[in-house]
């Protein structure tokens, strides 16, 4: 793996991030601006408060812009990209309104490919999920979790999970638009995303954690979910955007954990915290963990299969 800190990769390169101020986007444009590209963050407001810590960031106030764009408005969009070499696609919606998450992220997915196609950029890194990857009530507990499995649309929309629907049809929406317009496209794909906040606000991958140290969980759920830190995740995306023959979609996960194994963890690393120790659930058997391959020769031969120093057990 490159060292992150000390590279000149990115030196004389433009690369815009989308959606700037977000959880991983604001690590991508951390790590982007220590690498030494000349960035470019989208926002719907530049101007509001909670962006500031982008400001802050070490290289900022020299290879850092802020543009106000918006998904939905092509011309804003188009704007941002011309003249960048890259793009970092991470805006998304984080609901499960399906009115909310639905034409932002497909939408505005179909625009920023037209828009890096009409811009000749080099590549767009986009920021999917393992929402997109693992929901599929037919596969059975042995069979292997890879870049090769779709989460099926029909179950999503049976159990009303409107932001795996959402990001499985924005990920195949960016597939065939850049099929169609001839975008070099790479995806990531990363499982639930813990780490130290960049930004002010609350996220909801961080409530996940935050709830059992504040004590409104008085219970964990007979549930498991795979979990990468943050910086990995970032990092996951420069290293597919710098190396030329990445291609397709990559898994960027750490652990597969029962809740169970989680509250036992923050438990000992906090104490002082009234963290639940009973399951929601203890009628029906502990739910096993799935097979979950992030080891995968080309993921490793990238650098994403070693990890930051600053990785956590969860």
């Amino acid at each position: 793996m490159p060292n992150d800190s000390s590279s000149v990769s990115g030196h004389g390169q433009t690369v815009c991030v989308t959606g700037a101020g977000g959880f991983i986007a604001s690590w991508i444009v951390k790590l982007l601006l220590e690498r030494g590209y000349i960035v470019r963050g989208t926002l719907r407001n530049p101007d509001d408060p909670k962006n500031a810590h982008l400001r802050e960031l070490e290289g900022a106030q020299d290879r850092l812009t802020l543009r106000k764009a918006d998904l939905l408005d092509f011309k804003s969009l188009k704007e941002a990209i011309n003249g960048c070499d890259g793009v970092f696609h991470t805006a998304s919606p984080m609901t499960d309104d399906p009115e909310q998450m639905m034409e932002p992220a497909v939408n505005g997915t179909k625009n920023l490919i037209v828009a890096a196609a009409e811009a000749k950029v080099k590549r767009v890194v986009f920021t999917s999920s393992i929402g997109t990857v693992y929901m599929n009530p037919t596969r059975s507990p042995d069979v292997v979790v890879d870049e090769s499995c779709w989460s099926n649309l029909e179950y999503c929309k049976n159990t009303k999970n409107w932001y795996c629907y959402g990001k499985t049809v924005a990920e195949q929406t960016a597939w065939e638009e850049a099929k169609e317009k001839g975008v070099d496209l790479v995806v990531v794909n990363p499982v639930l995303v813990v780490g130290p906040l960049l930004q002010p606000t609350v996220n909801a991958s961080i409530m996940h954690i935050l709830k059992y140290l504040t004590g409104s969980a008085k219970t964990y759920a007979n549930a498991v979910n795979a979990y990468v830190h943050v910086r990995d995740v970032a990092l996951a995306h420069i290293l597919v955007y710098e190396t030329p023959s990445a291609s397709g979609r990559y898994l960027c996960g750490e652990s597969v954990l029962h809740r169970g194994d989680v509250v036992e963890i923050l438990a000992k690393f906090f104490p002082e915290y009234p963290i639940p120790t009973k399951c929601s659930d203890e009628v029906k058997p502990r739910v096993k963990p799935y097979n979950l391959q992030v080891d995968n020769p080309e993921a490793t031969r990238l650098g994403r299969g070693v990890h930051s120093s600053e990785t956590v057990p969860i």
